[in-house]
Order: structure tokens, then sequence, then C-alpha cells
């Protein structure tokens, strides 16, 4: 059975619902799951995964969750070749051009691994509506068939 880490970074909560609805969906694919805020976590460990998912929050105007910025520099040191990653989060249009900027640089961040983007970033206005778990629920469709591709 192929195994998934979805690892969240939080702060109101949505990005930790944001993280269930993706688990949810990948255990309904036939994944092994394990979910963990990101802070609790060693970017090393990652390997031991199939698939990756991150759901960061962005903090004011483009800035990265406080709790996963060394998880983020750690990111360069690890060689996911061969395993497939996501990345989905949550932001604020308020923000305008620096909305969901975390969830870009996570994307950038999981691609200089060599791991394979296995469907496009998914990005939250606040909290998930309807329309955004549907879109959450196909994202980790994608990542599913990719995983077993």
């Amino acid at each position: 059975m192929a195994s998934a880490k979805v690892l969240y970074a939080t702060i109101t909560g949505n990005n930790e619902d944001v993280a269930d609805i993706i688990s949810e969906a990948l255990e309904n694919e036939g994944l092994d799951v394990d979910m963990q805020e990101i802070s609790q976590e060693d970017p090393a460990d990652l390997e031991a995964f199939d698939l990756v998912v991150i759901c960061p929050y962005t903090y004011d105007e483009g800035a990265l969750p406080d709790e996963g910025l060394d998880y983020y520099e750690d990111l360069a040191d690890i060689d996911l070749t061969g395993k497939v990653y996501g990345v989905a989060g949550s932001g604020d249009v308020f923000y305008e051009e620096y909305y969901c900027t975390a969830v870009d640089l996570f994307d950038e961040a999981l691609a200089k691994t060599g791991a394979t983007k296995g469907a496009d970033a998914v990005k939250i206005n606040l909290e998930a509506d309807q329309e955004d778990i549907e879109a959450l629920e196909a994202f980790a469709h994608k990542l599913a068939q990719a995983v077993d591709a």
C-alpha cells in the first residue's frame, strides 16, 4: 500500500481542515496516510513516504509560517527523487499579490528535491467552502493516481 505524509501549518485551524480533507480523500483512494503539524517533523523523514503533501498558510504580506521556516529551509538538503508531491494551503485575498505565496514557495522547494509534482497546487481563500472541498478531493485523486503511475 502506498503511503502519504500530509503536513500542515496553521494559526486559525483553516489549514488543519485542509489537511484533514486531503488526508481523508487520500485514505478513500487507498493510501496509508500520516498527518502531522509541520513543526513536529523532520524533512529527512519524508524519504519513507511515496507521497508528500504540505499545507502551509501565508502570513501577512507573503511570509512563510514561522513554524515552517526551518522545515522549508531544510528541504534544500534532501533528495525526494521518485516521490510525488503536492501543495495546498490557505491565504487571504486581502493581501492581493501576496495571496498564498507560501503555497508557491513550498511548491518550488519540493520541486528542487527531485520529487514529481502530482497535481497543481490548490489555494484556498481563508477557510474551505464546498467548492474548495471538491477541489481538494480532486487534488487528492490526482495525487493518488500519480503515485500509482
